[in-house]
């Protein structure tokens, strides 16, 4: 499972030219889920996005986690994350999970997620969604179950 984590003072996702989605203070999240990914991977993703410390704290330093800050996550399903460019000009999104196994996956990250005592808002799998978002700091991170960057 592989994560872009910003921090973020808004975000919202559209469907439609309606918003689906919207958030305060927290973070935006990008989903994408690799063919292969299990249950594990989910846990591992939850744990990060919820016990990330990117928050700032009195004293101006990211040691704050969002459940420290009371924050909200916006997590948007994002298969091209799994894109390979490394060939070609068009990516290869072949190991991107299919929506079968993608969409339990996606939805348990999410309800971990809320499980934590998070708010979590969505957008909606396999539409065409507009992002947008105010980045915080700016604050960006890559997170992937399977690999380190």
């Amino acid at each position: 499972m592989r994560l872009v984590i910003q921090r973020v003072i808004e975000s919202s996702v559209r469907v439609d030219g309606n918003v689906v989605g919207s958030i305060g203070p927290g973070l935006m999240v990008l989903c994408g889920v690799e063919d292969g990914d299990t249950r594990e991977d989910v846990a591992y993703c939850v744990d990060k996005t919820v016990n990330l410390r990117i928050f700032e704290d009195e004293a101006g330093k990211m040691n704050r986690s969002i459940l420290d800050t009371g924050g909200e996550v916006l997590a948007i399903s994002q298969f091209t994350l799994h894109g390979d460019v490394r060939r070609g000009r068009r990516p290869s999104f072949i190991k991107a999970a299919r929506p079968e196994t993608a969409v339990p996956l996606y939805d348990a990250y999410c309800e971990g997620i809320r499980a934590a005592g998070v708010r979590v808002q969505t957008g909606i799998f396999q539409t065409d969604m507009k992002v947008s978002l105010v980045n915080d700091g700016p604050v960006t991170l890559l997170i992937d179950s399977r690999r380190t960057f």
